[in-house]
């Protein structure tokens, strides 16, 4: 039950971060929009800073963790694929629980920027994921190539980034409806096909 409360006041906060703003929302705003009391959600955080990024932690930083810990060494570029969709889906599942479905690209990019610019210890965590990420797709690219999937004269590094780089394909200043992550899917696999052996 606590448990719960606490999941609820994240993820309604996470809703109106990505709404109005970090800067835009206040503890008052969240407690009318959860119709919950302020000693409630003092309860559970101790002021609006440790809130916001707890939210970010909990919806942006925590899901692509548990998606790259998935991946064994040795990992294959489908077994990559695999654990990208299984963060995506998070992601999706997320997108999903909220009220207001007309959260986009831009409305995340700008929660990430007010995150990382305003909270230095998540940018680090961001950082290493960042990191850890590139170097795993570097990896399935060598392990394609040795197994003799993918072509050998494909410039590791420049494919590496760009598969990492898919999930940052929703341009902000295009995408003014709902997130479309199936477009996301083929574009992992459609890179995929253009490096493989014929």
């Amino acid at each position: 039950m606590e448990e719960d409360r606490r999941e609820k006041i994240l993820l309604k906060a996470i809703e109106l971060y990505m709404i109005e703003g970090y800067a835009n929302v206040s503890i008052t705003d969240l407690q009318a929009a959860l119709n919950m009391g302020r000693g409630t959600m003092y309860y559970y955080f101790k002021d609006k800073d440790e809130l916001f990024q707890e939210a970010v932690s909990t919806f942006l930083i925590h899901p692509k963790q548990k998606a790259l810990d998935r991946i064994k060494e040795g990992a294959s570029i489908p077994e990559m694929i695999e654990a990208m969709v299984y963060y995506l889906n998070q992601l999706r599942d997320v997108h999903e629980q909220v009220d207001n479905k007309n959260i986009n690209t831009s409305n995340v990019v700008n929660v990430m920027f007010t995150a990382y610019s305003k909270f230095p210890e998540l940018y680090k965590k961001a950082r290493k994921l960042y990191e850890r990420e590139l170097s795993l797709w570097i990896q399935a690219i060598k392990t394609s190539m040795r197994a003799g999937v993918v072509r050998g004269d494909v410039h590791i590094e420049t494919i590496a980034h760009m598969f990492l780089h898919i999930k940052d394909g929703w341009d902000p200043g295009r995408t003014s409806g709902p997130m479309n992550y199936e477009i996301l899917y083929d574009q992992y696999n459609y890179l995929y096909e253009l490096i493989k052996k014929t």
